[in-house]
């Protein structure tokens, strides 16, 4: 998870670097180059790319999918560690759907932590000018798809190879991505072209390791190494687009990261 970490904020990064590219126009590139790798590792594993438990396989595309495709374009709108700030809830929602979904149990006092962490959310949203409400909604809604897609891969720790559970993802998230880019098509030029491949690769590590850690550990204690990503996103921020906070946004950070690992800790205990 540590490294997951950090290649996804390499990735955020480099969604920031093309704005003037639409998001869905980056996810189908990105899909494409996660398609083809995952394609040429099962072949060569000898693994049945369609997997075992199929519904749960298209539940995590299908989540995963609508998840990316409203981060992405958040991405692009606010600054990258208050984007991430955001994408911290998706814990939260992890913990919450997992009492029905893997059957783990939520503490009285977790309650608390949660309630916390959405504090700290409103406070960023009330207090940085860059952060509308919309923006909030699209950050709430990425995050609870995003713990949706966690769960999933929760149910599938025994039954699927991570390559297969990475591969119904652009399965199902590149003739969605197709068709609306023939609509929005904006032609890559130059640099555009790397930043696009780095954008498919960074983001094929990160799932990888992400996957393998969620498969092996239970749901709670490997999110909890994610929150490392705030001080990766906070650094590159600062010195890749001039990114700079309040004291006030700063401490709104601190709660949503508190309630968070203060959740895990308890959970733990």
């Amino acid at each position: 998870m540590l490294f997951a970490s950090f290649t996804f904020t390499l990735m955020k990064v480099c969604v920031k670097l093309v704005p003037h590219i639409p998001a869905i126009e980056i996810i189908l590139f990105r899909s494409v180059i996660s398609l083809a790798i995952s394609l040429f590792f099962l072949s060569r594993q000898r693994v049945n790319i369609w997997g075992n438990n199929k519904p749960v396989l298209i539940g995590r595309g299908v989540a995963g999918a609508i998840a990316l495709m409203i981060y992405f374009s958040l991405l692009q709108q606010i600054p990258l560690a208050t984007a991430s700030t955001l994408q911290y809830l998706a814990p939260i929602f992890t913990a919450v759907l997992g009492i029905y979904l893997v059957g783990e149990k939520v503490k009285k006092l977790q309650w608390l932590f949660f309630a916390m962490s959405f504090a700290g959310i409103m406070v960023i949203q009330g207090f940085d000018p860059r952060i509308s409400f919309w923006h909030l909604v699209m950050g709430i809604s990425a995050s609870f798809f995003m713990g949706l897609a966690y769960n999933f891969i929760r149910k599938l720790k025994t039954s699927e190879h991570p390559l297969v559970i990475i591969f119904y993802f652009p399965l199902i998230m590149l003739p969605i991505s197709g068709i609306w880019t023939a609509f929005v098509w904006v032609r890559p030029a130059g640099t555009d072209w790397v930043v696009l491949i780095l954008i498919g690769l960074f983001t094929q590590v990160a799932q990888f390791l992400m996957t393998k850690a969620y498969q092996k550990e239970e749901l709670s204690k490997v999110s909890i190494l994610t929150y490392i990503g705030i001080i990766y996103s906070l650094a590159f921020g600062f010195f890749i687009f001039d990114e700079t906070y309040n004291l006030v946004t700063y401490a709104g950070m601190a709660l949503v990261l508190s309630g968070v690992i203060l959740n895990v800790a308890w959970k733990k205990s």
